[in-house]
């Protein structure tokens, strides 16, 4: 499972943005878009509470000028970014379709001006995450309004990777403009395996985080209790969006708890099921999804 909250990212709205995807069978992607305005703060204020107005949320809103970015959304819902295509509900189609909207104009190209810096880099590899390829399917992007028909239906419903908006069928619109396509990936290298094995997964011990669970939460959060397995757990809990990451600090408090206690309830527990303190059937499921294995 790839991430579904970026760690730094601000979050914006109410966090409810869409649902599940029609056809999650198919190759994620990702669609670029511009916003049509200037950029800085003002601007991404500004537009953040339009595009909460219209309804129209992306999943994640980014300055190009400043690396600021924030995140409406789950990356695993759908957004609100695109038209429907006929009775193809865009927005739905593969594992995932994160939208990104770029403060900038389809009329100056952001790749031009940019200061990418850790957000950016932040952003591609939770794209990465989902394992969506560095490429662009659809191949070139709209130079003008009157270019922005290159919309090839067949590919954007079969093939995993990155879009302008002006290539998506049913819209019609010519963002993000001719921006340098292979600059986006340049100025995020993707990480390539080292000549070695690969590193061995974090082992989280389950008795001594229960134990850890009910011991700590009479402790400040925050305090000198640092515990490898309690970390694990909790950055693991920051990547699903159930903890700030202020928090994850390897003592099981009392935010932890209820975290935790979240996570039970979105795998179906409820009750004394869902009270906070792990258990080795969620324990192992999130140590599936991120990459940890549990010592019983």
């Amino acid at each position: 499972m790839g991430t579904n909250w970026i760690e730094n990212a601000e979050r914006l709205g109410d966090g409810s943005i869409g649902g599940a995807m029609d056809l999650p069978s198919v190759p994620g992607r990702v669609v670029w878009h511009t916003t049509e305005s200037g950029a800085g703060d003002d601007a991404f204020e500004a537009v953040t509470a339009l595009l909460i107005r219209k309804t129209a949320e992306p999943h994640l809103l980014y300055d190009p000028t400043t690396d600021r970015l924030g995140q409406f959304g789950p990356l695993n819902h759908s957004a609100r970014a695109l038209l429907n295509d006929g009775s193809t509900r865009t927005n739905r189609v593969g594992k995932v379709c994160i939208q990104i909207e770029v403060l900038g104009r389809a009329g100056k190209p952001f790749t031009k001006t940019w200061e990418p810096g850790p957000n950016y880099k932040a952003m591609m590899a939770a794209i990465r995450s989902w394992k969506i390829p560095d490429t662009f399917p659809a191949g070139r992007l709209a130079t003008s309004a009157a270019d922005a028909t290159n919309r090839p239906r067949s590919v954007w419903m079969s093939k995993g990777g990155h879009y302008g908006h002006a290539n998506i069928p049913g819209n019609d619109h010519w963002d993000p403009g001719d921006i340098d396509r292979s600059a986006l990936f340049e100025a995020a290298p993707a990480e390539k395996p080292g000549n070695g094995s690969a590193p061995d997964k974090p082992v989280v011990d389950l008795s001594k985080l229960i134990a850890a669970a009910r011991r700590d939460p009479g402790l400040p959060q925050g305090g000198k209790t640092h515990r490898p397995d309690v970390l694990v757990v909790e950055k693991a809990l920051v990547a699903e969006g159930l903890l700030p990451a202020q928090w994850a600090d390897g003592s099981f408090g009392s935010r932890t708890v209820e975290a935790y206690a979240a996570l039970q309830r979105r795998y179906g527990f409820s009750g004394a099921a869902a009270n906070g303190i792990p258990g080795q059937t969620t324990l192992k499921k999130l140590g599936r999804q991120h990459g940890f294995t549990v010592k019983s």
